[in-house]
């Protein structure tokens, strides 16, 4: 993780880690799709680049956001409301794995729009309590960032107290994901509409699997 700021996505072209942040063709698009991803990780997710390709290729009308976010969830909360700044609720979608699904889940119900869970975290603040410290970036190991403890406060100030019109969240979660408790995981989101996986992983290496579904739950296709 890099603890500087990704471009805006009014600047479409390469993220430095290797993703995006920007429009596709169609800059006057009404749909805006923002991808949060997870701790460590970075916009060169490959859940992320699928989805990029799949608009890119498919729905250009539809504008897409990928930023590289900060450690610090003080700041990366910051950056996720500029990125979604100036889109109507009824037009912004946003998709987070793990600790980017907390985040999606902070912005759904600050703003009201659509969100779509891919394993999310649902106690960040009590999980990565265990990896303050030094950290490296996943797609970038030679990448380093301090993970400070300040930073579980500031993920604790972000919890909100309850999941509100869950009717608005879809949540794709694994059973097999060695990381995050399942039961937890549909527990908070009781209520949504929930694609619960028998098996796979933390990183859903069977994404390309449940695509059509992320897309029609999403409402693209």
């Amino acid at each position: 993780m890099s603890a500087g700021r990704a471009p805006g996505r009014s600047q479409a072209g390469p993220h430095p880690l290797g993703g995006s942040t920007g429009v596709l063709a169609g800059r006057g698009a009404d749909i805006l799709l923002l991808y949060l991803h997870g701790f460590r990780s970075s916009p060169s997710s490959f859940k992320a680049k699928m989805l990029q390709h799949w608009l890119e290729t498919n729905r250009p009308d539809v504008q897409w956001g990928c930023p590289q976010l900060p450690p610090s969830p003080a700041a990366a909360w910051a950056l996720i409301r500029e990125e979604a700044s100036g889109t109507p609720p009824d037009a912004l979608r946003v998709v987070g794995s793990s600790l980017g699904g907390f985040y999606a889940t902070v912005l759904a119900e600050a703003t009201g729009c659509r969100a779509l869970l891919l394993n999310p975290a649902v106690d960040p603040a009590r999980d990565l309590a265990a990896y303050i410290g030094d950290q490296t970036q996943y797609h970038r190991p030679e990448e380093h960032f301090l993970f400070r403890a300040d930073y579980v406060d500031e993920l604790l100030a972000l919890t909100p107290a309850a999941i509100t019109r869950p009717e608005r969240y879809s949540a794709l979660i694994a059973k097999g994901d060695e990381l995050l408790d399942w039961r937890e995981m549909t527990g908070r989101y009781s209520g949504a509409t929930i694609r619960l996986l028998e098996g796979s992983d933390h990183a859903l290496s069977d994404f390309a699997e449940h695509l059509p579904w992320v897309l029609e739950r999403l409402g693209l296709r």
